[in-house]
Formats: C-alpha cells, sequence, structure tokens
C-alpha cells in the first residue's frame, strides 16, 4: 500500500508546487456535461475532442489495474502572467515563455515513479501530461487541489490558475486519499466571462472554441477568422483579470522561468525573424506548436485590426 505522505515528500522535493491523491473512478457527471458541449458544436475544429470518451472519464481504462492518482502541479506565474499595454499586438501566453511544459512535467514525473518503484518494486503506473485522453481538472480536484472556475480552468486556491498539472496514475492503493476543497470557489465572481473579448467563455463553465483566441492561434483554427486582439499565441484574457491570480506569488521553481520575453518584442521583431532566430529564441518553447509562419500570419492579421479594443 501506497504511503500518501511519502508520496508527497518526493513530489515537493523534486520541485512541485501542489500534490493530491485521488482515487481512480469513473466520473459520470464530468463525461455527461462533456458530452453535451460536444453536442453543442463548441470542440469546433477540434474534431480529436470526440474521440475516447469512455477513458476521458474513466482512468482505470487508460492503465489497467489503475488505482490511485498522483496529480502534481507547478506555478508558473510570471512577470507576463500579469498582463500586456493596451498598445502591446503580439502578446504571448504566459505559459509559452518557459520550456515546453510537458516535456519539464514529464521528467519530473518519471523521476517520481522512479523514486517510488525503489520503495515498491512491483508498483506499475504511466504518467500523463496533457497528450492523452485524461480528464485531468477533475482528477486535480478530486485530489484537493482547486476547482474548476467559470472559465473552465483549474483554480487554485494560493496559485490561481497560472499552474500546470500532471499525473501518475499507479496500481496500487494508497494508505489514505486527498478530499476536494470545501468553503472556496468562485461564488459570485464572472470577471472572467466580462474579460473574453471574443465571448468565448460561457456561463455553463465550457468554453466556446470557435470564438476562442487561445484556439485560433494553438490549435487547428476553425473556419471563421476573429478579431485575436493583440494575441498571437495563446491567450491569458480570462486569467489576467481572476482574483486569484492577481494575488498569487511568483513562480519559484527555476525550470519554468521565461525564456525570452514577448513584453519586449514588437510587430517588426517577429516579422524579421528567420527559422535560425525562430530556434534559437523559442525553440524550447511551446511556440514550435504552431511555428513561425503561422506566428507571422497572426502578427499581420493583429496589425490589420489595431483599432480593436483590449481587455486587461
Amino acid at each position: 500500500m501506497l504511503d500518501h505522505q511519502n508520496i508527497k515528500n518526493l513530489a515537493f522535493g523534486l520541485g512541485f508546487d501542489l500534490c493530491g491523491i485521488a482515487r481512480c473512478r469513473h466520473m459520470v457527471d464530468n463525461e455527461d456535461h462533456y458530452r453535451h458541449w460536444i453536442d453543442r458544436g463548441w470542440q469546433s475544429s477540434l474534431g480529436y475532442m470526440e474521440r475516447n470518451a469512455d477513458k476521458r472519464f474513466d482512468p482505470r481504462r487508460l492503465v489497467e489495474g489503475a488505482r490511485t492518482a498522483v496529480v502534481c502541479a507547478v506555478a508558473y506565474k510570471s512577470r507576463i502572467s500579469e498582463g500586456y499595454p493596451p498598445q502591446h499586438r503580439t502578446r504571448v501566453a504566459s505559459y509559452a515563455a518557459t520550456t515546453d511544459y510537458h516535456t519539464t512535467l514529464r521528467e519530473l514525473l518519471r523521476r517520481l515513479l522512479d523514486a517510488l518503484r525503489e520503495r515498491y518494486p512491483d508498483l506499475r503506473g504511466r504518467a500523463f501530461v496533457d497528450t492523452a485522453p485524461l480528464c485531468e481538472k477533475q482528477l486535480a480536484v478530486d485530489a484537493g487541489l482547486g476547482w474548476i472556475g467559470r472559465q473552465s480552468l483549474l483554480v487554485t486556491p494560493r496559485f490561481g490558475t497560472f499552474v500546470l498539472v500532471g499525473e501518475l496514475l499507479l496500481t496500487d492503493e494508497a494508505d489514505s486519499y486527498d478530499s476536494p476543497l470545501e468553503g472556496v470557489g468562485c461564488g459570485a465572481c464572472r470577471r472572467c466571462l466580462d474579460a473574453c473579448p471574443t465571448g468565448a467563455v460561457s456561463e455553463e463553465r465550457m468554453i466556446d472554441t470557435a470564438r476562442c483566441i487561445s484556439c485560433h492561434t494553438v490549435e487547428q483554427a476553425p473556419a471563421a477568422e476573429i478579431d485575436l486582439h493583440g494575441w498571437i499565441f495563446g491567450c491569458d484574457a480570462c486569467q489576467n483579470c481572476c482574483p486569484y491570480n492577481r494575488r498569487a506569488p511568483m513562480h519559484h521553481n527555476t525550470a519554468f522561468d521565461p525564456v525570452f520575453d514577448p513584453l519586449a518584442m514588437n510587430a517588426d521583431e517577429w516579422l524579421a525573424m528567420d527559422d535560425a532566430e525562430f530556434e534559437r529564441r523559442c525553440g524550447r518553447t511551446p511556440l514550435t506548436r504552431s511555428g513561425l509562419e503561422r506566428i507571422r500570419r497572426n502578427v499581420l492579421r493583429n496589425r490589420e485590426c489595431p483599432e480593436a479594443s483590449e481587455q486587461e
């Protein structure tokens, strides 16, 4: 049986800011909510979201015999997370200015799993970081890390939404499990709904990806174009306004230090950049997912709409 406190001590020692432990279960309510989102067509161009729903809401279907989910998170708030001046037209979501979190978190989780296997040689499990059909936010809620906010993101009491989450699904039981938080939440606050410049955030804690700037700049873009409001990769509009984010501390794990400063870069600099310079500055970051050519197109689209109102 896994020692609950030992797992947490190992996780904090590796540099995670949060760690909680939940039972693997079928998340029926989340599945119903998700299917309602799909039925409304709000996945738009994200066709992959329609697949593997049976696995997404039951982690035991991803790892045979999985009983325990260890949910870990790292805070990444930086100066970039505090927002951009209204006139800045080449905005990058703050998570994307760091080394790609998939790589960083996966390595930390691998080290955590190796450490656990030293104590439990027969332990089986897998690490997940945002690349498999897994309802990560609800697992984080079950593990007591936070709650799902109106903008559909995980909100944590101390670090707000500026956290990156990964999981270990393990085949052994733990000696105890964490419980969802009580007495905290968004209350009557709806700043994230009001701050979204395209109205992509709904009252039902759902995102209409056809209107979401992040989807238009990172994912396969929906057919209809929208005003990007100065963003060229991702969007932090629904996070910059969150009261929990405004009082959250800056990150302290140096693995999440920004590797370039989008606040110091303008449109001309992005448009003049060649592939070699892009690789030098951004080659370790999530921006490689879009690539320089697409980022240039986003820069040019923002130049066409310089008068767009900004939400800070």
